[in-house]
């Protein structure tokens, strides 16, 4: 059941109270999806590095082949470079620059933060739309990397395309936060 009626069970539920309604139940989702991508990327890492200690130790020790182990773990830290990314976002946990915040008064802050928001939606929702693309093309097409392996492109791509669109949907959770709380509290101090 999802609780996010008023905006202290919001709250309680990690999730910003200034949420408009109607997309609280959307960001309850991202936030369970987002954890599971979290664990998806931890387990993605501890998988590269494995992958690649392996293929330094059978390329020198051994002296096999490793044609494979570069593209897998390459594959690995696409997922879990994208996938996580909404996480981190959730929290806005990506590096900002804050110098403005500090000289700007809090109405004009408020604003600011819903203006780079909005942009990042805009930027995220075309970059998610060419990474669709780019699977679709990969797919239909069956492309491959080049490779003796030959793993397929649409791997990555899908990676890519779906970290892309969560981290979208988190921008645009919190850019309707972010435009709610400009609005609500400009228009409390016009009152």
């Amino acid at each position: 059941m999802i609780l996010t009626s008023t905006p202290a069970i919001a709250a309680a539920e990690g999730i910003d109270p200034d949420t408009p309604r109607p997309l609280r139940p959307l960001a309850w989702l991202l936030l369970r999806i987002n954890r599971a991508m979290v664990m998806l990327g931890m387990i993605a890492l501890l998988a590269a590095s494995c992958v690649l200690t392996y293929s330094v130790l059978s390329r020198y020790v051994m002296k096999a082949s490793t044609d494979w182990q570069d593209e897998t773990a390459v594959f690995c830290l696409v997922g879990a470079t994208f996938l996580s990314g909404a996480f981190v976002q959730a929290r806005r946990g990506h590096i900002g620059i804050e110098v403005m915040s500090g000289f700007l008064p809090a109405a004009m802050n408020r604003l600011r933060q819903a203006v780079i928001d909005l942009m990042c939606t805009l930027f995220c929702a075309f970059f998610a739309w060419k990474s669709w693309t780019l699977f679709h093309e990969a797919w239909v097409d069956k492309q491959t990397t080049s490779s003796s392996w030959a793993p397929p492109l649409w791997i990555p791509y899908v990676l890519m395309a779906l970290g892309m669109t969560l981290l979208c949907l988190q921008l645009f959770v919190q850019f309707s936060a972010s435009a709610s709380r400009a609005l609500n509290k400009s228009s409390g101090s016009a009152a």
